[in-house]
Parts: structure tokens; sequence; C-alpha cells
């Protein structure tokens, strides 16, 4: 270099490597950046990455984000998931649905190595479909870029709008941008500013002569599935959907009357990583136990919540211009609760070993634990109905994966003289305490079924509810607190002595045995010995497990050890227990949760019609959900409440103008 002189002219050998030198300087290369689009047509190929957990949940308690962009287009969809292994089933739904609305099939999907894209599900149904999944090198983002970059827009959008309003920070899931694809260009008419200051008309029947007609909100963006705003209404900390809103786009909303409780503060990054917005997965890694949530509070809860798609493709093309009907009439709301996470769990909340990552969560003060926004509010009339909806959908696969994952059936051929049971799908809401839809449930019972060939004893023994108030008495009169459990799928995990065979699901059949049949291993919903094999299969468990059964009522089962005591009580798939030993009661959680798939809810708040409120000292009962619907049934919600028990010396008289009363009613 001129700086020294007396060094021998070396000649460096052809290709010669110098490790040392390696070592001390090696650093990433450059990626070339892709300046045109490698596929021809839309829907070819999918980009796919989820990002989160989030430091602050989503008003509907969600932590994670999936985003799917079409590499063609640049077109992309967005989902909040609740847990990270909830993509696949999104994933899944997105490429039926695009496959139904293509003529051309899609090719290829694109991720990291995340363990919610490389895991056995997704990879035996990309084999079935005949799809390529292509993986980027671990620790490289570069090589899944695009869907990298669209992460970044995404969560700035999201930020800059929370920003613009001074919006907390759990509304982030609102605030995504949405995205049509319609091949022309989308009307703003109804487009209103996000966070902007809005009022809620009240409905009249609630409302004195001198009482303001409105409700202070923040508006969110628009209903999925209807012609509404989505409102949050400040006084009620709910969210809602109603078209009667009125907006002033002119003021944030900083007033003190939009001074919101200080659960997030300000500026606090939406994600944990904000300036990468997204970490790329270990090779082979799993996807995580995601961020700590509260356990449903329903006794049904099978398969833990399933929240759909908050895609930013509309399901009918109608729904590209949102907003309200000039000539909307009577003001409907869709009241979708809020629901606040707790980071920390109190341990008295926990079943089992403390240091587990298993935990449990109080509810807040509204007791609104479902979520509405993610599932279908209406029961379809036939499979037609379901499947025009993706919650009903998801549902429906739900249940054929139970039936996979228990071992129930197999596709066989119809031997001689086989007469097939006829099998279908029943439909129904499952809701919680509080009257919100928390599930939709798709069940596929069997029909037409004969004594003395399909089945010979039905009979199961169910606990009354005098045994389940007598459980409550002495489990307070003891000073411990009642759990409750439920048991995924119940009926399927039944023997059946009889030989049955059932008719393929409808709208389910194979494509390459149309013709075969399903023979049963186990009891199916529907059957009429499928109780009497449940209970027989939970008894049996039970017995061997060292407890004794009551001897008048054969639902109630007792262990004693060491001086402990633990009560069992039994109702079909739900389960109740408590005992004098927090070990023995963790013991026999896990020990359940081993045999069967189970749903742990925690202490024992709703059962059969009851709300119970177990105390310290002492347990409350009430009905005020049951005493709710009797008035909804008959048009009494509205109507003052007067003292109870009514006065009995007050005379009535017969309305004579009135309408006829129908006397079967009441």
């Amino acid at each position: 270099m001129g700086l020294i002189r007396g060094l021998p002219k070396l000649r460096a050998e052809k290709d010669l490597v110098c490790h040392p030198r390696r070592h001390g300087k090696m650093v990433a290369a450059s990626h070339i950046p892709v300046s045109r689009v490698m596929t021809s047509y839309p829907g070819e190929l999918l980009h796919m990455d989820t990002v989160g957990p989030a430091r602050v949940a989503s008003v509907s308690g969600k932590w994670y984000v999936l985003v799917v962009v079409d590499d063609f287009s640049w077109f992309s969809w967005v989902f909040f998931m609740e847990f990270k292994d909830e993509a696949f089933g999104f994933v899944r739904d997105l490429v039926l649905r695009l496959r139904n609305e293509s003529h051309k099939a899609m090719r290829a999907s694109r991720s990291d190595n995340g363990g919610e894209f490389r895991n056995s599900r997704f990879e035996n149904f990309c084999r079935d479909l005949g799809l390529e999944h292509q993986f980027s090198s671990p620790y490289t983002p570069p090589q899944n870029g695009v869907v990298e970059r669209k992460n970044r827009t995404l969560v700035e959008m999201a930020r800059t709008m929370l920003d613009e309003h001074r919006t907390p920070r759990r509304f982030w899931a609102e605030a995504t941008s949405y995205e049509l694809r319609f091949g022309r260009q989308p009307s703003v008419k109804y487009l209103r500013v996000f966070g902007c200051r809005c009022f809620v008309l009240k409905k009249a029947g609630h409302l004195d002569k001198f009482e303001s007609r409105c409700l202070d909100g923040i508006f969110l963006g628009y209903a999925s599935n209807s012609r509404a705003f989505r409102v949050w209404i400040l006084e009620a900390k709910q969210v809602v959907e109603t078209c009667e809103v009125s907006f002033d786009e002119t003021m944030p909303c900083t007033t003190p009357a939009f001074e919101l409780s200080g659960d997030d503060e300000e500026g606090t990054p939406i994600f944990e990583d904000e300036e990468g917005v997204v970490n790329d997965g270990d090779a082979g890694a799993t996807a995580p136990a995601a961020a700590p949530t509260p356990s449903a509070t329903s006794s049904d809860d099978e398969g833990g919540p399933l929240p759909t798609a908050s895609s930013s493709l509309p399901r009918q093309q109608a729904q590209a211009e949102v907003g309200p009907a000039k000539d909307a009439g009577e003001v409907t709301f869709k009241i979708v609760p809020s629901r606040q996470v707790q980071r920390d769990h109190p341990p008295h909340r926990m079943i089992g070993d403390i240091h587990q990552r298993v935990t449990r969560s109080s509810i807040n003060s509204l007791a609104f634990f479902s979520h509405s926004t993610y599932v279908a509010s209406f029961e379809p009339r036939d499979v037609s109905h379901a499947l025009s909806d993706p919650n009903w959908v998801n549902a429906m696969h739900e249940e054929l994966e139970n039936f996979e994952r228990n071992h129930v059936w197999d596709l066989v051929e119809p031997p001689p003289n086989c007469r097939p049971i006829g099998i279908k799908w029943v439909f129904k809401n499952k809701r919680g305490e509080d009257g919100m839809v928390v599930r939709n449930k798709a069940r596929l019972p069997g029909v037409s079924s004969k004594e003395g060939i399909d089945y010979k004893e039905t009979f199961a023994p169910v606990a009354r509810l005098e045994a389940i108030r007598i459980l409550l008495a002495f489990a307070a009169s003891k000073g411990f607190k009642l759990q409750q459990m439920d048991v995924k799928s119940a009926f399927l995990n039944g023997f059946i002595e009889e030989e049955i065979y059932v008719r393929q699901p409808p709208s389910f059949e194979s494509a390459i045995f149309p013709d075969q049949v399903y023979k049963l291993r186990k009891a199916l919903y529907g059957l009429k010995q499928a109780p009497r094999a449940w209970y027989a299969r939970l008894k049996s468990f039970l017995l061997k497990s060292g407890f004794v059964m009551g001897s008048v009522d054969k639902t109630l089962f007792l262990l004693s050890r060491g001086g402990d005591t633990l009560i069992v009580q039994i109702y079909v798939d739900d389960i109740i227990f408590g005992g004098s030993s927090h070990a023995l009661v963790s013991s026999f959680a896990e020990q359940m949760s081993r045999e069967f798939e189970m749903s742990l809810m925690g202490e024992l708040q709703f059962f059969l019609g009851l709300q119970i409120k177990q105390g310290l000292e002492d347990t409350f009962v009430h009905q005020a959900k049951y005493t709710r619907d009797i008035l909804k049934k008959f048009n009494m919600g509205d109507s003052k409440p007067m003292t109870t028990p009514m006065n009995t010396n007050t005379a009535l008289d017969a309305d004579e103008d009135g309408e006829a009363v129908d006397q079967k009613e009441f």
C-alpha cells in the first residue's frame, strides 16, 4: 500500500479463502429486490405471516394478526387471532373460498418457519390440494418480504389512525385498513373519520321526557355483515353496531366526557417488537401458547373459542359500500361486549401447579366473556344456509375434525343388506349467562335408528337439580369452592356394542368414494344409546381411579385420600368438582385432561340456568338471566320494576277493551 517497505511480493493462489478473515468480517449478504410480479394471475401465490403478540389486547381480546397477501394483485386479507395456532383454520377457509371464487387454481403459498405454518395439519392440507408450501430460510425475513412489508404498512396505518384522535391502544384491531377487490372503484360515500366523536340515538321506549336523546361514543368502523356503524359507547364501555349515528368529524375525543380508563398508556407501542414489526419463526419451532387469556364461562365450550376472520374482503359485493340505509326506521343495537384481559392471575383462581402455563382469570365487572363480534348471531335453517356464512363453515369443519381426532368412524364399502342410518346437520348457538352468543355449534346427530336393530338399552342416569343444590350447600358449609369442567364432544368418547353404519355428512361427501358409508367405532350424537355409552365410559374411568359411586345418586362420586375428600358431580358432559385439598382437586383435573379432551373453566359460575357466586363464607345463587328471558318472551322487557312480592289484596279488573290472551301461552 506504500506505507511500509521491505515486504515480500506474494502471489495469492486462485480461489484462496482466508478463514480467519471470514470469521472476523462476515456479514449478511444483501438481497436483490424484486421489482416485477412473478405470477400470472390472482391467487396463484399467497404470502402469509403472523404479527404479535401485541402489548395490549384488542377490545375483543385478540393478541395476534394473520396477514395474507396475493402476489399478483397485492390484495391483502387480515385476520385477528387470540392464539397463534388459529392461523391454520383461517388459511384453510381462505384457500377454499378462493378456489370457489376463481376458475384458476392456487399453486403455492409462502411463509416463514413458524410453528403455526410448519406443522402436520398444514402440510397435509397442502398435499391434499396439491399446493407447494414454500418456506423462507430461518431468520431471513427478506425472503418473505412481500408480506413483511405489508405488516409494516398495516401497523403504521393503525398507529397513525390511533394517534390522530388519541384513541386508546386497545382499539388497534379496529384501525386496520380496509381493502376491497371488486374490479371497480369503491364508493367512499359513507366513510367517516376513524376515532371521531359521535352520538348514538337512544331507543325511544327507554327515555323519560327530559332525558338525553343520545349516547356519546367513539367511531371505530363498519359492521362486517350489516349496513351499520361500530361505535364504542363511553358510558357502557361496550361496542355497539347501529345505523342511527351522528358524527362530529371536526372534534377528536379529547374532552373530559371522552376520558377513558387509563389501562393503556399514551404512546405505548402496539406490538412487542415495534421496529421489526414481526419476528421470523425459528426452523421447526412450535407456535407459542399465546398471550394469557381468560377461560370461557360457558358450560359447553367445546374446542375453545372459535373467532372467525375479520377479513378485508367482504363475502358479498354489496358490502363494498358501507353505510346505513337512509330510510332506517327503528334503531337496532347489536351489543358487542368488551373484555379486559388480566396479565396477572391471582393464585386462588388457578387449578393445578401454579408454575405451569395454564392460567385462569377472574371475570371483569361486566361479566362479558363472549366473542360476539366473531360469531354468527343467527341459526341456519339448513346446510345451504350455513354454507353462506364462514362462521358456520368453521363450526362444521370443527365437528368433522372432532370425529377424526376421536376415531369415531371409518369409511367403508357398505356390506350386503346394509341399512345405513341417516345423519343431518343441526345448528345451535351457545349462549353465556349474559345471553350473548359465545359459540356457533354444528352437530351431526344420527337419525332414524330402530330399537332392537341399532340399539338395545338407552337409559343413563342424570343428576337432578335438587342434587346440585345440595352439593352447593354442602360445599359452602365445608368452606371449599366448586370448580367446573366440560368434556369436549363427550358422546364421541363412548363405545357402542352394535354394528352401525351411517351415511356421509350432507355437503361433505367424499368426491372419490361417494357411495361408501361410515362404520361407527364410537357413539354418535342422536343415537339413543349415546348417553348410556358415555356414562358407562366415564363411570368406568372414575371407579378405576378409586372413586366410590353414591348409593342413591348414581351421578355422584366420592374420593377419600389421606383424610381429604373430593366430590365429583356429573351432568352428562358437565362436571362439577371440589374438595378439601387443593392438591387433590388439581390432581383430578390433570387426570381428567389426560384421559379426555377437557375445558377447565375455573370456579363454578353458571350451571343449568343457575348463576352462582361463591364467596369466602357463603354462596349466592340467583336466576337473573332466566328472569330477563321470561320478560323478553312476553314482551315485558321495558316494563317498570315493581316491589315483589305483590300485594295479595290488590284487585285486578278485566281489560274489556284489550286483546284476547292465549291462555295456553301462560
